[in-house]
């Protein structure tokens, strides 16, 4: 069964003559539905091909304008799965894109530091990025009823949605999948990093990100629980984060000098890896943070919805050293948008310091009886 991926348009948009679309997104997210699903709608001859082909890897790394055309002689848009497996691909997509007409590209990977590193530079101008995250509600909304969408709520903030363990029906063959996913695949793309064998280490450091959801992270702290310094541990968050495995919010400041800038906010691109990791599966009945898993739902979610609906915003928490605190808030277009999520009907009132320091902006507590409006 395929779910349509919002994606697929915004790929259909973006893919014009001499330009590259670049896909990110952890594996087995759904690069290569979505790329499978668009061919079936390209009438044009394409080259589909795999970076982790050596035969491969020699044409698209050798800078040569020649080779490159003969390797992709009379097709007009060329697919590269992986990309960031070749050598120097950005300079490489930009002689393609410069000197053979009417060239469209498509070029995806697991992990974004390689990839955007090589593709930054050359490719300035000549390139497009899209996020292909796990799938969202406002995707699998489309095929359900409210009363379905409110009935299967645990089972998101529990399992998740990868596209498979949507898919799946048994709660015990989505637990074993998704143990699988943190075993075999979501460290792959940093362990191949020169330098990176701790993955021992990177697990614990995952573990303790997971019970600090909606917490500002210390790096000091997490350095000393983990025996290593703290440039360490900003390291290999900043290499998780660019595997698409977490998601950092730093704090946002405008005038007030209370307003806790310093540490940064962690949530998980995905629910299900998230519990998977801390091995607890428990319904949400027998679980003391339930509060931590929806707001961690909810901010992933609206940041899937940004993404897919093409809204530029910048996304910070916002708290003060006497505690008050929002824990989105949303800069886009000039507007400051502040957000309290809570998982119970209590109705808060906007913190007084918010209200005084940015009176232009706005303030919303998202909750069960209004959070698809939040995330659709």
């Amino acid at each position: 069964m395929y779910i349509k991926q919002s994606q697929l348009e915004n790929l259909k948009t973006s893919l014009k003559p001499n330009k590259v679309v670049v896909i990110y997104g952890a594996r087995r997210t759904g690069k290569t539905t979505l790329l499978t699903e668009y061919l079936k709608t390209e009438s044009a001859p394409y080259l589909l091909v795999s970076g982790e082909d050596i035969t491969v890897q020699g044409y698209l790394s050798s800078q040569s304008i020649e080779k490159l055309k003969s390797f992709i002689g009379n097709n007009r848009l060329l697919i590269i799965d992986e990309a960031q497996k070749i050598q120097n691909i950005g300079i490489n997509l930009k002689l393609i894109v410069d000197h053979i007409p009417e060239i469209r590209v498509i070029a995806t990977g697991s992990s974004s530091f390689d990839l955007a590193r090589s593709v930054g530079e050359p490719l300035t101008g000549r390139k497009s990025t899209l996020i292909q995250y796990p799938l969202a509600q406002r995707e699998l909304g489309a095929l359900e009823q409210r009363h379905e969408t409110d009935s299967r709520l645990e089972s998101r903030l529990l399992y998740g949605a990868y596209p498979e363990v949507v898919l799946m029906q048994d709660n015990r063959e989505r637990e074993q999948y998704l143990k699988e996913i943190v075993s075999s695949y979501l460290f792959k793309d940093i362990l191949e990093l020169d330098g990176i064998r701790q993955s021992a280490k990177i697990g614990r450091l995952l573990q303790l990100i997971a019970f600090q959801i909606g917490k500002e992270v210390s790096y000091t702290e997490l350095g000393t629980s983990l025996g290593m310094s703290k440039n360490t541990v900003d390291h290999y968050l900043d290499l998780l984060e660019k595997a698409f495995v977490i998601k950092k919010l730093g704090g946002f400041s405008r005038n007030l000098k209370n307003e806790i800038t310093k540490n940064s906010r962690y949530y998980f691109i995905d629910n299900g890896v998230r519990n998977a990791l801390i091995n607890n599966f428990n319904p949400l009945d027998l679980r003391n943070d339930v509060g931590e898993l929806w707001e961690n739902y909810l901010v992933i979610e609206r940041l899937k919805r940004q993404e897919y609906l093409r809204e530029s915003a910048n996304n910070y928490f916002w708290r003060t050293y006497s505690k008050k605190e929002l824990d989105l808030v949303e800069e886009r277009n000039g507007q400051l948008n502040g957000y309290e999520i809570k998982w119970g009907k209590a109705k808060p009132r906007a913190p007084k310091e918010w209200t005084t320091a940015y009176p232009e902006a706005t303030w919303q507590v998202i909750n069960r009886e209004n959070y698809l409006e939040f995330i659709v």
